[in-house]
């Protein structure tokens, strides 16, 4: 075989490394983020949990059980189920509409989708008031029907899934242009169904990202402040989500409470960050594993 020609002036037998840089240079960076993360992570997560059990573990859990926080946390439930399940169903069709299909207005939708990250939550609150309230311009048509939308959980519902709706699309919309077209044209061409199609091709395909951005839209739901401290009203026991409730206590000086209520926010905070490092590990082994298949080929 010829000889591999070697390039002018770099060495046959060494590669420069990608990071040549000192030791002290790369551990001064590592304790730089390190002492970020504690400052602004580490330690407020921490404050919670310390001020939740100052007054011991049964004035904890009465914090936490009494009726308006129980009502709060069935509101944020029931709220947070709602939106994850519309906006699963609207992130799932804006993908597939936008990735698999052209169609005139289409850069205007991908751009729609984006509307909430650009907008404050409380713009997007203030605009729901104008819309449905009492003089708003669709009260005429919403009143004859005797629906009520702000100040109801029905403003609270509209208003997170406004908030949320960017998550599970967005997720889903570069995971499916990088996958293409090709293998649902071919279970076309073999006979299958567009529904069979997308429950045997499309759906195993996607159902990481689509998981990732449930993780994503939930946790979002659950924390939402602004949007729904506008449409809510605030009334405790009604309209109060858990967000609502510890800003309830703590303007109170029920300080104990309110820390109490926001630790159930930090659980659930953490355990959106378990789930999304074990769905993004669990994405990860498909792909390396068909590497490894197809190396050793």
């Amino acid at each position: 075989m010829p000889a591999t020609p070697r390039h002018r002036g770099f060495s046959s037998t060494a590669v420069p490394a990608v990071t040549s840089e000192p030791a002290w240079v790369r551990r001064g960076f590592i304790g730089v983020a390190l002492a970020f993360l504690s400052l602004f992570l580490l330690v407020p997560l921490v404050a919670v949990f310390v001020f939740a059990l100052q007054k011991g573990a049964g004035a904890y859990l009465a914090a936490v059980s009494e009726p308006a926080a129980q009502a709060a946390v069935r509101l944020t439930l029931q709220t947070t189920l709602i939106a994850v399940v519309l906006n699963v169903v609207f992130g799932v069709a804006a993908a597939w509409a936008i990735t698999k299909f052209e169609f005139p207005g289409k850069n205007i939708l991908v751009t729609l989708i984006d509307l909430p990250f650009a907008v404050s939550p409380v713009i997007s609150g203030l605009v729901f008031v104008l819309l449905f309230g009492a003089d708003g311009w669709l009260a005429p048509l919403i009143e004859p029907l005797g629906l009520k939308i702000i100040f109801a959980p029905a403003g609270i519902v509209l208003a997170t899934v406004f908030v949320t709706f960017p998550f599970v699309a967005r997720e889903l919309i570069p995971l499916m242009q990088a996958q293409g077209t090709e293998e649902e044209e071919a279970a076309i061409v073999l006979g299958a169904s567009g529904w069979q199609t997308f429950l045997r091709v499309t759906l195993p395909n996607i159902k990481w990202g689509l998981l990732y951005g449930v993780i994503l839209c939930t946790a979002r739901s659950m924390g939402e402040f602004g949007a729904v401290s506008v449409v809510s009203g605030h009334v405790r026991g009604l309209t109060n989500t858990l967000p609502l409730h510890v800003e309830i206590l703590y303007n109170e000086y029920n300080f104990a409470a309110a820390f109490a209520v926001a630790s159930l926010l930090a659980l659930v905070a953490l355990a959106t960050l378990t789930a999304k490092s074990i769905v993004a590990w669990r994405s990860q082994r498909p792909r390396a594993g068909a590497g490894l298949n197809a190396r050793t080929k």
